[in-house]
């Protein structure tokens, strides 16, 4: 410990304090830059391992509500102008969610019939990306979601990703802009009635389905982190 009277006469107490407080300064300001130069270099094409974290979220597109005859398939384009700052947004998909009952009446008294299931089939279209599903409402309700994805999902969920830089990883996850624009949904119903076991009876009447209908862009917010290997731990 010196006192300042050493600081004022001894010369090796000003060499060894001044010492200090240079490393003191120095330390933080240098390992700062080579942070600073390391973000900077793996944000790039360094190759290395890599994890994406990142989480999906959906925004409204449109929704409503169609009555679609049997064998008439309906379809509708959207835009993402109609979405408040699209432009910001990394667009990854659509998903079109779909619900729908049954108009079919069964015959009654001494003809007795049922309901036959019908088919509902979606379809979800961006650029040259297209998404199908079906559904049935097996007499009752039903529902069903159709999805298209255009970036590469395997690489979400907290795998160590190797061999590939940032920019490699970045290209596959990240649309740059391409789910602006036009989406097209188109839903067609393939309508079954039943028929009467009598000879008295016949077939019910089904001409087709009224169908609700929820459209969404599916975003996805991410961060791409290194995995630093800490040896000897």
């Amino acid at each position: 410990m010196y006192t300042m009277e050493d600081l004022k006469t001894n010369r090796d107490a000003q060499i060894t304090v001044g010492s200090i407080v240079f490393f003191l300064l120095a330390f933080p300001i240098y390992f700062g830059f080579a942070a600073g130069n390391a973000d900077g270099s793996l944000s790039g094409s360094v190759v290395a391992d890599y994890k994406v974290n990142g989480e999906l979220t959906y925004v409204e597109l449109d929704s409503g509500t169609e009555y679609v005859a049997d064998g008439t398939p309906w379809m509708d384009t959207f835009n993402t102008d109609a979405v408040d700052d699209a432009d910001e947004m990394n667009i990854v998909g659509l998903r079109v969610s779909l619900s729908y009952g049954e108009d079919e009446n069964p015959q009654g008294g001494i003809c007795q019939s049922g309901t036959a299931a019908d088919t509902i089939t979606g379809t979800a279209t961006h650029l040259n990306f297209t998404g199908t599903g079906d559904g049935q409402n097996g007499g009752a309700d039903g529902s069903h979601e159709v999805t298209a994805e255009w970036y590469n999902s395997s690489m979400v969920g907290g795998e160590v990703i190797e061999g590939l830089s940032m920019d490699d990883i970045k290209a596959q996850i990240d649309s740059m802009g391409a789910g602006l624009g036009d989406h097209t949904v188109e839903i067609s119903v393939a309508a079954q009635a039943d028929s009467c076991a009598t000879p008295l009876g016949g077939d019910n009447e089904d001409n087709g389905e009224e169908i609700s209908y929820t459209i969404e862009l599916i975003v996805f917010d991410y961060t791409i982190v290194p995995v630093v290997e800490v040896q000897g731990v």
